[in-house]
């Protein structure tokens, strides 16, 4: 059961950037660059959202709960990835 939990925590970001991006113009005109969206989605899917979010929501200005929305949604990213961790003392 904990595998299914965290197949679905890095299956589902990236499946709303999907469907977002097929059945909405969200993504539309945010980046001159096509490898950003790209990197957002295979890197830092939830940043991704938070960021087009912020554009799309608050205009693109970047205030306190946007900036701190941000630092929580890169936590959120690269927690997977701070290595093993010790529940419980078992070695």
């Amino acid at each position: 059961m904990p595998c299914l939990f965290a197949l679905g925590a890095l299956i589902l970001p990236r499946g709303m950037i999907i469907v977002l991006w097929l059945f909405t113009g969200w993504f539309a005109g945010m980046f001159r660059v096509a490898l950003w969206p790209v990197l957002g989605f295979v890197f830092l899917p939830t940043t991704l959202l938070w960021y087009s979010a912020v554009f799309h929501w608050y205009g693109g200005e970047w205030h306190f709960p946007q900036i701190l929305g941000l630092i929580v949604a890169v936590m959120i990213d690269v927690s997977p990835a701070t290595g093993r961790r010790n529940w419980g003392g078992r070695e």
